[in-house]
């Protein structure tokens, strides 16, 4: 895989992480506010939701890390001298 796919998944993965802190901080509310509620049910669902994505995530990306390190580097080709030319007769 790419660099590129590494660093894309990185920003989603802090996105999930941005997520997961938000419903668990809301669903604590909630569980404090209303215990038993729906709301407080539907918190809890949507904070299982985000965790779940940043632990799957977070194993992409260190799979990917994985295999990015295990790739030959590519590297351009060597710039040759350029000599003066000469016309074969």
């Amino acid at each position: 895989m790419s660099l590129r796919a590494v660093r894309q998944l990185s920003r989603v993965r802090a996105f999930y992480l941005g997520g997961a802190v938000l419903w668990a901080a809301l669903t604590a509310w909630t569980g404090w506010q209303l215990p038993g509620s729906r709301q407080m049910w539907v918190s809890a669902l949507l904070l299982a939701v985000f965790t779940s994505l940043l632990l799957m995530s977070s194993v992409w990306l260190q799979r990917l890390r994985a295999a990015v390190s295990h790739e030959p580097a590519h590297h351009a080709a060597p710039r040759k001298t350029v000599g003066t030319r000469r016309a074969h007769a």
